[in-house]
């Protein structure tokens, strides 16, 4: 029973769970790979849909940026166009988790200067940009998982010829 005890305590404990069995193992690893790939979607869809929204009305956009969000550094136009273009790329990179860390840095820094550029945000709204930065912040440290673009180039990159 000891043993039972220690084996469990070292699963759910050891940060590489090391002396975990194989198998639970092969179950934590699928899981964290489901749990990225999750992430990815979900953070890339809210992103994705913003950026449409902004090229569905360009003159709406260009009003926005230049009334009601003050991006420090850059001219409305440009943080207009850099924004969008962020919006719309860097969420299929997310999604297909090729270049997953850099895409999530990109939208992390989007995120952020949403945040910032607002002079009011409503607290539901200010929960939805924590709960994206944190989901891109694990993308950004763990990488975008074994269920990724990523993954497979550098299998493909290691495997014998």
């Amino acid at each position: 029973m000891k043993n039972l005890a220690v084996l469990v305590w070292r699963a759910f404990s050891d940060p590489g769970l090391g002396h975990a069995p194989h198998k639970l193992q092969q179950l934590f690893s699928q899981s964290q790979a489901m749990g990225l790939v999750l992430a990815r979607l979900y953070v890339a869809q809210v992103f994705f849909l913003s950026g449409l929204t902004k090229i569905r009305d360009w003159s709406i956009t260009l009003a926005l940026f230049t009334d009601e969000y003050q991006v420090p550094l850059l001219s409305p136009e440009v943080a207009a166009y850099a924004g969008t273009a962020g919006e719309l790329l860097l969420p299929l990179l997310l999604a297909l988790g090729l270049a997953g860390r850099f895409a999530a840095l990109g939208l992390l820094v989007i995120n952020g200067v949403a945040v910032l550029s607002l002079a009011e945000i409503a607290p539901a709204a200010l929960l939805g940009h924590q709960l994206w930065g944190v989901l891109l912040l694990l993308v950004a440290l763990w990488g975008a998982g074994a269920w990724s673009l990523d993954a497979w180039i550098r299998r493909l990159g290691s495997s014998p010829r």
